[in-house]
């Protein structure tokens, strides 16, 4: 049981994980702002952005509160999912 557990912590690409990568990208594209750009709003390294988008690392609260003010939003919207896109919608 408890190995189930640690596996599936350890797990890459969470649910959390890619929701903040999924929202940060969508997010920043909408602002058009490049990963250097919003590394330099966030006080972060441009590499360490990418990383956040493709879900190679992850990062504390304290990241995502830097992340949340240089986009503007609430931290929580950084953690909301992004709707599915119907096939058949124009």
């Amino acid at each position: 049981m408890l190995r189930a557990i640690m596996a599936m912590a350890k797990k890459p690409g969470s649910d959390a994980r890619e929701r903040i990568a999924r929202k940060l990208r969508l997010l920043r594209t909408e602002r058009k702002l490049s990963q250097e750009k919003m590394a330099e709003l966030a006080n972060f390294h441009r590499t360490y952005v990418s990383q956040l988008e493709r879900c190679v690392t992850n990062i504390s609260i304290d990241g995502l509160e830097r992340l949340a003010m240089a986009l503007g939003v609430d931290i929580s919207v950084l953690l909301e999912p992004i709707p599915a896109r119907n096939k058949g919608r124009k």
